[in-house]
């Protein structure tokens, strides 16, 4: 009777202190990942089975790591710093490792992998939440602009030579995101504009490769090489467009159950629901997601810090970016960057990394 009293006690003293709404549709949107999953491949599919371990571990970590004081890590420059370091070592790993599809992104030990990148995703906003929130009144001095860009630049860099272009995306959106959070002035951002428009110029001449090239630009005409660069985009619009307004039945997807549609489970699983779920079933998830982004700026708007502040933001330019450029590269609207939709798609990196930084985000509305 003791041990209940004091499970339900903790159960009590959880759910009092966090945003519940956040809660129950995160949790909800777990759920339906299993469900999208087991609907593509059955109860036998491995996907499915280890996404169930991957979803219960997930959560008690996000339950657990909520009663960690974020305090810590807004007053400890060391600890964030050693983080830092230890994400952007992890980031290396890889190269160790052979490559995936012709990426390095992963570490692979057993029947395991584990991504690097969408760790160092969290930690960068940790970062940038720490050096904007100490140095946000002296944001007009060119001196921090160029900081916090060589703190996100390292590990842009290394994640570009993997290569692994949809991450190295959303790390540089969190840093232009957060920087315009704390307030650039109209010169600023000009003079950022202008330098990254010559970068990037630079890098399409002289960095990327014709096969690059060619993976980047397909989306603009995938028919011209309907079985080759531009055939995962191709069944994807298939995919999406016979889901019609219901879909074709949970587990009845024509292209995803007879094996048209590539990596259903994770790069084009948007379209894997659409297939199932049809356009209210991807609005729903959505919905869902914007939902979700609405309480995390609640949070954000309630929070006692500016650290508490700029970690919302950078968590809601993740879960934005992830959810914006996934629904974009699956309906034909972006280039195929290969990163995963936010909650849905396989795989405990992501989900692990986007579940830890809600469990920190719980912790500011625990805290203030």
């Amino acid at each position: 009777m003791g041990l209940k009293k004091s499970f339900s006690s903790i159960i009590n003293q959880y759910f009092s202190g966090i945003d519940r709404p956040l809660f129950a549709t995160v949790v909800a949107l777990c759920l339906f990942s299993l469900f999208d999953l087991y609907g593509i491949g059955g109860v036998n599919n491995p996907y499915f089975s280890k996404q169930v371990i991957f979803v219960v571990l997930g959560v008690i970590m996000m339950v657990v790591f909520s009663f960690f004081n974020y305090r810590y890590l807004k007053n400890n420059s060391l600890a964030v710093f050693v983080l830092y370091v230890i994400s952007v070592a992890l980031l290396l790993v890889p190269f160790l490792f052979p490559s995936i599809r012709g990426v390095r992104s992963w570490i692979a030990i057993g029947g395991l992998t584990f991504e690097p990148a969408e760790f160092v995703k969290l930690v960068l906003i940790i970062l940038m939440a720490k050096y904007f929130s100490q140095r946000h009144i002296h944001i007009n001095d060119y001196r921090h602009i160029i900081v916090s860009g060589l703190y996100c630049m390292i590990p842009i860099g290394i994640t570009l030579v993997q290569p692994d272009f949809g991450s190295a995306i959303v790390m540089f959106f969190i840093w232009v995101g957060m920087l315009m959070a704390i307030g650039l002035n109209r010169r600023q951002f000009f003079v950022l504009a202008v330098l990254l428009l010559i970068i990037g110029t630079a890098g399409w001449a002289f960095v990327l490769k014709p096969y690059q090239k060619v993976r980047i630009v397909s989306f603009l005409n995938p028919g011209s090489d309907p079985y080759g660069s531009g055939y995962n985009l191709i069944q994807s619009k298939i995919a999406i467009g016979a889901g019609h307004w219901f879909g074709s039945g949970w587990g009845k997807g024509p292209q995803t159950s007879n094996g048209f549609l590539p990596e259903p489970y994770n790069d084009f699983i948007f379209a894997s629901t659409a297939d199932q779920f049809g356009l209210v079933g991807i609005g729903a998830v959505l919905a869902a997601i914007t939902f979700l982004i609405s309480r995390i700026m609640h949070i954000a708007s309630r929070a006692t810090s500016n650290f508490g502040r700029l970690f919302a933001i950078g968590l809601t330019i993740i879960i934005t970016a992830h959810a914006v450029i996934g629904s974009g590269v699956d309906l034909g609207l972006l280039p195929v960057t290969g990163i995963p939709f936010p909650f849905i798609s396989y795989g405990g990196s992501s989900l692990w990394s986007l579940l830890i930084g809600l469990s920190i985000l719980q912790s500011v509305r625990r805290y203030g």
